[in-house]
């Protein structure tokens, strides 16, 4: 692996100051707005944007818009990708952290389908176009930056910030969630929903100044020294089409998984289970320290054993949790529900997450790992978060009795991907065909 390491990196013990902060603290921010509008989607606007009449056709409605959003991720990890590999990861950071806040922003002025129809349901959809393009090249871009600027002993650890960032803003909106559905109804359908989408216009100055801040990666100026920044997407698809494969492969099925973990579940206990909405939202907010304490963990496993062990035995842990899941949320019990939410959200979810970091970032040379990066996860990951949480729905409204088994059989498909996916580890082939041709510059 140092072969591709420039030596002021490899020699370098941790991180420049400010990294950890500006991958964390702006990752937190995003996916503070992402879930925020997971959540409204499951349970609030599908009354709030939609013509009323059948419930659960309107939240039907309602996640699809979330789903939409997934259409424009692809797109955005392309786009922004490649333009990491062209211009920088710094730059590209700072540009999408802009674009999701402003849309998320622009949500929370939106008028109701009450009010001005059905253009206000054409407005959300195209804001959530707007915040899946910011958020295409998010993920993939922090985790490019983590490990660029880690020294090699220190990539599993340092890998995992991504995650980290990703846990302290689900914390932080499920627990803005689960207060506003403790609140009566009438004030969460009415301004209360509008709230966290509006403190996003603060958030935008904080996460701009904090990006910004931000030094440039070693990995990325050795290439830019080397003049290694032609054509990224098309080095990549030549050169590095199976590492690509291994990406999307494994972003299928945990994007699967854990949006349904995290967003179906939450329809589910309040639509099929007649649960309150403030027992799923807190769960959440549980399962979600509970991950802050598993994602440092996971990284340092990363570092001592591998990071291609930890997303593996999360994929079975994934297959286990299957069925044992829906049978504690079928309960009805709160305790037994945030078991099970701790179990799955808290625990094996963010432990893939954050040895993903590491691992699909040595599955790719400097000179394409942010086109690798946003163009494996997003594409595949399109597919799978859009999909899932919508796919989970349909098949709990068309089985007798509104039964969760198929759904069960959605996470053992989405296991079963993540374990074929670290089966097929690019890194050793690629350090290999290093090693065979030392003339060649990363």
């Amino acid at each position: 692996m140092a072969n591709d390491v420039p030596k002021a990196a490899r020699l370098r013990p941790s991180a420049p100051r400010g990294v950890g902060p500006a991958v964390i603290i702006g990752s937190a921010l995003e996916w503070f707005d992402f879930y925020l509008y997971a959540s409204m989607a499951a349970l609030v606007f599908g009354d709030v944007f939609f013509p009323g009449g059948d419930p659960a056709a309107a939240t039907m409605a309602a996640v699809a818009t979330f789903a939409v959003g997934f259409l424009a991720r692809p797109l955005g990890g392309v786009v922004f990708g490649a333009l990491g590999d062209r211009i920088g990861r710094k730059r590209v950071l700072s540009l999408t952290f802009l674009l999701m806040g402003v849309s998320s922003a622009g949500i929370g002025l939106l008028p109701t389908y009450e009010a001005v129809g059905i253009a206000a349901p054409i407005l959300l959809v195209v804001l959530r176009l707007l915040q899946g393009l910011g958020a295409g090249a998010e993920f993939g871009g922090a985790i490019a930056v983590a490990y660029e600027h880690a020294a090699p002993g220190r990539r599993g650890r340092q890998g995992a910030w991504p995650a980290l960032g990703v846990n302290l803003g689900l914390l932080l909106s499920s627990l803005t969630v689960a207060a506003l559905t403790s609140t009566d109804k009438e004030f969460l359908n009415g301004f209360g929903w509008r709230i966290p989408f509006l403190l996003s216009f603060a958030l935008i100055g904080v996460g701009v100044w904090v990006r910004r801040r931000l030094p440039e990666t070693p990995e990325f100026e050795a290439v830019v020294r080397t003049g290694h920044r032609r054509a990224p997407l098309r080095e990549l698809v030549r050169g590095n089409w199976r590492a690509l494969l291994v990406v999307m492969v494994i972003t299928i099925g945990y994007n699967g998984v854990s949006y349904i973990f995290k967003t179906f579940s939450l329809a589910y206990l309040t639509n099929y289970r007649d649960v309150p909405a403030n027992v799923g939202a807190l769960g959440i907010s549980i399962a979600s320290f509970f991950a802050i304490i598993t994602v440092p963990i996971a990284g340092r496993l990363a570092d001592r054993l591998s990071a291609k062990a930890v997303v593996l035995t999360g994929g079975v842990a994934t297959v286990a949790l299957a069925f044992p899941f829906f049978w504690l949320l079928d309960t009805g019990n709160p305790w037994l529900i945030w078991t099970g939410l701790v179990c799955a959200t808290g625990i094996v979810v963010p432990a893939m997450l954050a040895a993903q970091g590491a691992f699909l970032a040595q599955q790719f040379p400097a000179e394409v790992r942010s086109s690798g990066l946003g163009t494996g996860r997003e594409v595949g990951g399109a597919f799978a978060g859009g999909l899932a949480p919508l796919a989970a729905l349909a098949l709990v409204q068309s089985t007798p009795g509104h039964g969760s088994w198929a759904v069960s059989l959605l996470f053992v498909a989405g296991g079963l991907f993540i374990v074929l996916g670290t089966h097929h580890d690019q890194s050793r082939r690629r350090n290999r065909a290093r090693a065979e041709a030392p003339v060649a510059v990363s």
